[in-house]
């Protein structure tokens, strides 16, 4: 029986997105490549754990979760967190944002200076421009004041990103127009906090480093892995955790979320025979393996 692999997720690096795994393995990931793998026939879906610790019981998880945590890891996962708002003393300067995903899909955000636009990409943003830079709670003030003022959210549905990907604008400018507005329109706002200095508008598009321009539209997604399944395709798009892939039946997007807490091992020539949902059309709008 071949070793069975843990992924631990999608990650972007300066060329491009690669899967981890745990031990350190990383499998790089280009445009045209076969990506394919089985669920170890018998396998349980456990609990990857929390803040680099594993979960003390193995707990089994839900197929469909896309944190592949147990209820206690998630809420320790929390814990600290500066999405769940329990870090107020952060030293660290925080990045406003603004980030588009497609026609009225715009939100707002904070990400930590250090990181770069790393977060832009873990959250598949088409394109981005920074708003503003300073302290941590000046930088969540200021967010939480375009949601108020100009009613931004703080998040967009993944389900609402995926269905818009092959239907993009085709110009950067197109693209950039709407956070264009939007970062006007924020900098105008008064009751700004004293200590966050704002950022002028310079647009990033990542449609290149995505690999959605010409994206074919997508026959469905991969709902969960189930043990004995398996998942092959030709890569043709990555964005945030999701993986496009060809697989000769049409196009199939594999959240690689779902792929953690399972062991997987290599397939050769395996299509899809995990289940797939129906794509969803419509999006909601604004108010060693490889």
């Amino acid at each position: 029986m071949a070793q069975a692999w843990k992924c631990s997720g999608l990650r972007w690096s300066a060329d491009g997105p690669v899967l981890a795994w745990d031990g350190g393995r990383r499998s790089a990931l280009t445009w045209g490549k076969r990506v394919a793998f089985g669920v170890a026939d018998g396998g349980v879906r456990t609990c990857v754990g929390a803040r680099g610790h594993a979960c003390p019981v193995r707990a089994a998880v839900s197929g469909r979760s896309t944190g592949a945590r147990c209820e206690e890891c998630a809420r320790l996962d929390r814990a600290h967190s500066v999405a769940a708002d329990t870090i107020a003393d952060d030293p660290r300067p925080y990045h406003v944002y603004l980030a588009w995903f497609g026609p009225g899909m715009t939100k707002v955000g904070i990400t930590a200076e250090e990181r770069g636009s790393a977060r832009l990409l873990e959250q598949g943003a088409v394109c981005f421009s920074w708003l503003g830079v300073g302290p941590l709670m000046a930088a969540r003030r200021t967010e939480e004041l375009l949601r108020a003022a100009l009613r931004v959210p703080d998040r967009i549905p993944y389900a609402d990103k995926r269905a818009v990907r092959s239907a993009l604008p085709g110009a950067e400018a197109e693209r950039a127009a709407e956070i264009a507005e939007l970062h006007g329109r924020a900098l105008a706002l008064g009751a700004w906090p004293e200590s966050l200095r704002a950022e002028p508008f310079r647009p990033v598009d990542h449609v290149e480093v995505f690999g959605l321009a010409g994206l074919p539209d997508a026959a469905g997604e991969v709902a969960e892995l189930v043990a004995g399944g398996a998942v092959g395709g030709r890569l043709v798009a990555a964005a945030g955790p999701d993986l496009h892939l060809d697989t000769g039946g049409g196009v199939v997007v594999l959240d690689t979320r779902l792929m953690t807490g399972w062991g997987l091992v290599p397939v050769e020539g395996a299509e899809v025979s995990v289940p797939v949902r129906e794509f969803r059309r419509e999006a909601g709008v604004q108010d060693g393996l490889f």
